[in-house]
């Protein structure tokens, strides 16, 4: 599904003036670039943001042909996108802008099911339970024989890659039999409908539809933990947990229009990253981002893949390497 979003009447020319900043990728950083669009656009009257949704695997197509000027992401960029950006001549600069976790939702009738284990995902999600596991009762002994509606993020999902990742041990690894899409409004819906629902959503949309879903208890390792705000800041909540970005290319940061985005973005994330119920980021590891942008530092410092349940005190570690 693509979405596209114009902010402003001024479109036509200001493109043609070349103010014009293009942004696409991941609906689960979709509502903070969002944000960010709408106060920069107020900030820098004449300027103009586009934020579209194609999913990150979709966005990173687009960026790494040089179509867009950043790109929203849920997981880091692969080592396939890297070669791709390589291949076309795209540097970019990697820019964590906030924390987020996948929950793992029901529906809210759902009285038997306060838990699950890892393992048990791994029971209903990996590719052999397709057409197998039908059934809640397949899950948990105990649990009834009430037909399972799963629901999960699209092929061209960061959530998707890192929910197989850390579910199934290999990004992309999952039964394709469920309702699948790119748009996490749509997951959203389609589970607060359906009474045997299982699925699995970014954080801030759970924290958004409250009244809608019930989150399960997620077991691993000897502990288990709900999904929230507290848990993903006090590194309680694995192996879900996720850092979100924004990658930038080089040929777009030499437009004046662009550099001030970007670091706009990282100056007002702090704040805008929880008005719409995703996690900022310390202040510190803003600072440190901000620095690698002015410096141009460019690459990734993921190595091409994702690092499941990697803490946020981690991540700075991480980037001040």
């Amino acid at each position: 599904m693509f979405i596209i979003k114009i902010f402003a009447l001024g479109f036509i020319a200001s493109a043609a003036m070349g103010q014009l900043v293009k942004v696409d990728g991941s609906s689960t950083v979709f509502p903070i670039t969002e944000a960010v669009a709408e106060e920069f656009q107020m900030a820098h009257k004449g300027l103009q943001v586009t934020v579209g949704i194609s999913g990150t695997g979709g966005g990173f197509k687009k960026f790494c042909r040089g179509e867009t000027d950043a790109q929203n992401a849920s997981r880091p960029i692969q080592e396939s996108e890297i070669k791709n950006c390589q291949e076309n001549g795209i540097r970019f600069v990697e820019l964590p802008i906030a924390y987020d976790a996948i929950a793992i939702v029901v529906h809210p009738s759902n009285a038997f099911a306060k838990d699950i284990t890892l393992e048990e995902l791994k029971t209903v999600w990996e590719p052999g339970a397709q057409g197998k596991i039908m059934t809640w009762s397949q899950i948990r002994k105990g649990w009834p024989e009430t037909p399972l509606k799963l629901f999960g993020a699209g092929a061209d999902s960061g959530t998707f890659d890192y929910f197989t990742e850390a579910v199934n041990g290999k990004a992309k690894a999952s039964r394709g039999d469920y309702t699948a899409s790119e748009d996490d409004n749509t997951l959203v819906m389609g589970i607060a409908r359906e009474k045997g629902a299982l699925g699995y959503i970014p954080l801030h949309y759970y924290e958004e539809n409250k009244s809608k879903l019930k989150a399960l208890s997620v077991a691993w390792k000897g502990t288990s933990r709900l999904p929230s705000k507290q848990s993903v800041i006090k590194g309680e909540y694995n192996p879900f947990s996720r850092p979100l970005f924004l990658y930038v290319s080089e040929k777009s940061l030499a437009k004046k229009e662009v550099q001030q985005f970007a670091e706009f973005y990282l100056k007002n994330a702090h704040k805008l990253a929880e008005e719409v119920k995703a996690i900022p980021l310390p202040a510190a590891t803003y600072s440190v981002v901000l620095t690698q942008l002015k410096e141009k530092k460019w690459g990734t410092v993921f190595k091409g893949h994702s690092e499941v349940g990697l803490k946020i005190d981690d991540l700075l570690k991480k980037e001040k390497n």
